[in-house]
């Protein structure tokens, strides 16, 4: 009976081992899908629907961009209110590409790539960003961005 309950312990320790290490692993792709996804809500001219795809929702996030470092969510979400979707202002068509997403532990990683906004008025615009990633319990959110505008 000892050894009975012995091997059902033992067996549960492996389970739960097995099921911890396979909800730990992350894969680089998985950051490339926050990123398109960013983009079709962006393309769809949801603003708040492409903070919340990638954004971790907190006053600790960061976006640098233009000379200027917004600190938290709401106000980044202002920001880009101001700048895409204000009276006279136009979205354009956003599209990532040479993404190039890097893990740095099973709860940490970063994309850089590059950007570009497709206007029906005026000419395009792009740049390249670094995203640095966190996986929370709800997901991977871009902790940190450090945007450029290309020349």
């Amino acid at each position: 009976m000892k050894l009975l309950a012995a091997f059902v312990v033992c067996a549960s320790i492996c389970v739960s081992a097995c099921r911890s290490t396979s909800q730990g692993s992350a894969s680089p792709d998985e950051l490339v899908a926050v990123c398109r996804a960013q983009e079709a809500a962006w393309n769809a001219r949801d603003v708040d629907g492409f903070m919340a795809q990638g954004y971790w929702n907190s006053p600790e996030m960061s976006f640098l961009s233009g000379g200027s470092w917004t600190k938290g969510y709401e106000p980044t979400l202002e920001r880009y209110r101001a700048s895409y979707t204000a009276s006279g202002k136009e979205m354009g068509k956003l599209s990532f590409s040479q993404l190039d997403p890097q893990l740095l532990g099973p709860d940490a990683g970063f994309v850089r790539g590059r950007w570009q906004l497709d206007f029906e008025s005026k000419p395009p615009i792009w740049g390249l960003f670094t995203l640095i990633f966190r996986r929370f319990p709800d997901g991977w959110r871009i902790v940190s961005d450090h945007t450029s505008l290309g020349d």
